[in-house]
């Protein structure tokens, strides 16, 4: 995470970065999160903002703190998948909003998106089938 959004609570793109990285793979079940401290300096952020990232990672069922060794992604066989789900949940409500805006209806939304997949071949199947 090189650059945060001003728009968007920093706690918040921190929850969504650690997301993306367990949904990648960057992060497995199991895997131990950085010290708030070492995220903080990392990040340059108030180690404050961390924590509450943390504790909402936890809340949410993704993170979970072991005491005296820190906070651990949990080991969960549904969790990418859930998380898989939910981000696809923003993505898209992120693009129908984009499309809206540039003045397009559900259904020239679906036919320009339609359009978009055929163009680019089935170089996306592959994906595909891992997202359900």
């Amino acid at each position: 995470m090189n650059e945060f959004d001003a728009n968007v609570p920093i706690y918040l793109q921190i929850m969504r970065e650690i997301k993306r990285a367990v949904v990648t793979g960057e992060l497995k079940p199991g895997d131990r999160l950085p010290s708030v401290r070492e995220r903080a300096e990392a990040l340059t952020v108030n180690p404050n903002t961390v924590q509450r990232a943390y504790q909402e990672l936890e809340r949410e069922g993704v993170s979970e703190t072991r005491r005296g060794t820190g906070s651990f992604i949990v080991e969960r066989n549904e969790l990418i998948g859930e998380l898989r789900v939910e981000m696809a949940g923003t993505v898209i409500t992120a693009f129908i909003e984009g499309m809206r805006s540039l003045g397009f209806a559900d259904g020239a939304m679906v036919e320009r998106l339609e359009k978009e997949l055929r163009d680019r071949g089935a170089g996306g199947a592959a994906m595909a089938g891992g997202a359900n």
